[in-house]
């Protein structure tokens, strides 16, 4: 199951224009989306590193880091290899594109562009690169889920899961000792808000462990859950 695009999806945009990053909020923002932004290269990796954004949106010239080394530095850090960057900025040379492309970009967007077209844009990035992740098979310790096939397996031992509660490890397993909160993980499987009285998700990840074994999924009180990937 895919949930609605925008939903969950965080995005930092980086420039060092301050109309332009208003703008650029305020036309993601109403888009459903979850945004920070900075007009500072060096804060920009801190930023990152604690918002995790699915997808920064970085302008090429900044003042400190440029866009090709803050590029760079990003996807050099562990936690942000799976971040899509997409340039977007007044540069059209071809050797800036060769250049963006070479330190890592998904997409090399020049101003100026229409917002809602922007938007369509960066969602289709989004789009493509979940249905990507989506079809890979992924392993963590010795727990390997099929994404492909619906098929899990313990060591060599096949699980049977029911929909939701695959869909829920297939989460949880898609970055281990991330924590991800409750109403996160409802909104991705279940669509919709979360209630604070709803005991959906403790209730699938009850049977999750009674199938799969206690040691694998733990909870962060008041939080949400983890998979632990040790």
């Amino acid at each position: 199951m895919l949930s609605p695009l925008t939903p969950n999806y965080r995005i930092l945009i980086i420039d060092s224009d301050e109309p332009t990053l208003i703008s650029l909020k305020d036309t993601f923002e109403s888009n459903g989306f979850e945004v920070l932004c900075t007009d500072q290269g060096r804060e920009a990796l801190n930023i990152a590193k604690s918002f995790q954004p699915h997808l920064i949106i970085l302008e090429m010239v900044m003042p400190g880091l440029d866009g090709i080394e803050i590029c760079q530095d990003v996807k050099a850090i562990p936690t942000l290899q799976k971040t899509l960057i997409a340039f977007y900025t007044t540069r059209s040379e071809d050797y800036s594109q060769i250049a963006a492309f070479s330190a890592g970009a998904d997409d090399y967007i020049i101003k100026p562009i229409r917002p809602n077209v922007f938007v369509m844009r960066i969602k289709a990035i989004l789009k493509r690169n979940r249905k990507k992740e989506l079809s890979k098979a992924i392993q963590s310790g010795s727990i390997r889920i099929d994404r492909d096939r619906y098929l899990v397996f313990r060591n060599s031992t096949e699980i049977i899961l029911p929909r939701k509660e695959f869909e829920l490890l297939a989460l949880i397993l898609s970055t281990p000792q991330k924590v991800f909160t409750r109403p996160e993980i409802y909104r991705e499987i279940w669509g919709g808000e979360f209630g604070d009285n709803n005991r959906t998700i403790d209730v699938h990840i009850r049977k999750l462990r009674e199938k799969i074994g206690e040691e694998y999924i733990k909870t962060v009180k008041g939080i949400g859950y983890y998979f632990e990937s040790n």
